[in-house]
């Protein structure tokens, strides 16, 4: 049981951070690795996804607890 909390606790952690990176560097990231035209679709869909991330990390650590 114990390191099922540590796992969901690392899983959790992980999400979030990941869900801010993609939130307050999504710009960089989509000039990066994306080369289609229309960038600003393609930040808001990193930045939704972030969100949606750090949504799903809270969760889990949320419920962890």
């Amino acid at each position: 049981m114990f390191k099922l909390k540590i796992i969901l606790l690392i899983i959790g952690t992980l999400s979030l951070v990941l869900g801010v990176k993609f939130i307050y560097d999504a710009r960089p990231i989509v000039k990066k690795y994306f080369s289609f035209g229309d960038k600003n679709e393609a930040t808001l869909g990193l930045k939704i996804l972030g969100f949606v991330l750090i949504i799903i990390g809270a969760i889990i650590m949320y419920f962890n607890f």
